[in-house]
């Protein structure tokens, strides 16, 4: 699949020696979904200004469709629409001037009827006359994405899009996100709401410290690093652990009525016929049985704790 950005070796020292990005590199493939992950301070808002030219890298190279975002910034930046973290928009203007002047300072002819599919997307046409002074704090996200969408462009950038929104319009900000995606643009997001970048990626990226950890699709991801857990509900309460089943990953909760078997996806080895044996063994019957797979929030903290 072809690649809409690329980093090489990039790195960005601020002035006081501060070392916010450690040799990055990374291809992002056109049209897809990639979650950028990382605790504060990580690097992931750094990352993101220096592809959108906000922020000059110290080294290295980084191209958007193939033009470099310092020889050709006009050209990579027009590519380009940004949702930035904070709620930065004009106070006393209407939420359709806002829209329409975002699309002319990127040189594009008016077309009203592409800012009124687009407001009518993000549920906001009927604030359309509104000051954004008088609007609410999710209202302002939704007339950044609005901003951010009004020229059109080929790559996505949402940092933080759902901070602070309500339940309902971050699905429904979802919901576009996928049309988006349909229609071939690329989005690139970072978010503390874990369980959305498992929801909606392709794939994820963790950086901490301005390195990179890994790079992977999050299916694979998911498989490679995580570990499911094996719920036996017993019949009686259980006080202790036989002595064959304490070496295991093996523990017990709920005052001794659940077993807990926590094993590895990618072990060759055939872990639940060998954890059943040693319950037949020692005369443990079971009720019930249930599953559960690791969530990516845990494969991030367990990679970021790393």
């Amino acid at each position: 699949m072809k690649s809409v950005i690329q980093m090489k070796q990039l790195n960005k020292v601020y002035e006081d020696g501060f070392q916010a990005l450690s040799d990055i590199n990374l291809e992002i493939r056109k049209g897809e979904i990639f979650a950028l992950l990382g605790p504060n301070g990580a690097g992931k808002t750094t990352m993101i200004s220096v592809i959108c030219g906000i922020v000059n890298p110290t080294s290295g190279t980084v191209t958007v469709d193939g033009y470099d975002i310092i020889k050709d910034y006009r050209a990579s930046r027009a590519i380009i629409g940004l949702v930035p973290q904070e709620l930065t928009t004009e106070a006393f203007e209407t939420v359709w001037n806002t829209v329409s002047l975002s699309r002319g300072l990127f040189g594009k002819a008016p077309n009203p009827e592409y800012i009124e599919k687009t407001l009518k997307a993000l549920s906001l046409w009927d604030k359309k006359d509104n000051k954004i002074m008088t609007l609410s704090g999710g209202m302002k996200r939704r007339v950044l994405i609005a901003k951010a969408l009004s020229h059109e462009p080929e790559v996505l950038f949402l940092d933080e899009p759902t901070a602070g929104v309500d339940v309902d319009l971050r699905k429904g900000m979802w919901s576009l996100v996928h049309e988006l995606r349909q229609t071939g643009v690329t989005i690139i997001l970072t978010t503390h709401y874990i369980e959305e970048a498992e929801e909606m990626a392709d794939r994820v990226g963790v950086i901490n410290k301005g390195r990179l950890i890994v790079v992977e699709e999050k299916n694979e991801l998911m498989k490679k690093m995580g570990s499911k857990t094996l719920s036996v509900q017993l019949p009686f309460s259980m006080r202790e652990l036989p002595e064959d089943l304490k070496s295991k990953r093996i523990d017990l909760e709920a005052d001794g009525k659940v077993l807990n078997y926590t094993y590895d996806t990618q072990s060759e080895e055939d872990d639940i016929c060998d954890f059943f044996d040693l319950l037949k063994q020692n005369g443990i019957s079971f009720k019930d049985i249930t599953t559960k797979q690791s969530s990516l929030e845990e494969i991030f903290v367990s990679l970021v704790n790393k």
